[in-house]
């Protein structure tokens, strides 16, 4: 599952803890951490929040492109 390091260079490119990306999602920071570790699939609803919040597209989050910048 490439998205994992994705999620995790996202957070870090920003020097964010998983504990404040957990705030963002209304979640704890274990789960969260469960999503980076892909012990669990990071719900829809969480991605277009991280994808909006990074200012990114979910293909990118996701993989299905390298391009970071989000056209309109």
């Amino acid at each position: 599952m490439y998205y994992l390091q994705r999620l995790k260079d996202l957070r870090e490119d920003e020097d964010l803890q998983q504990s404040d990306i957990a705030k963002l999602l209304c979640t704890t920071q274990p789960q969260y951490s469960r999503y980076e570790t892909g012990e669990r699939e990071l719900p829809v609803r969480h991605l277009v929040t991280l994808a909006n919040f990074y200012n990114v597209s979910a293909d990118y989050i996701l993989g299905r492109t390298n391009n970071k910048i989000l056209r309109k």
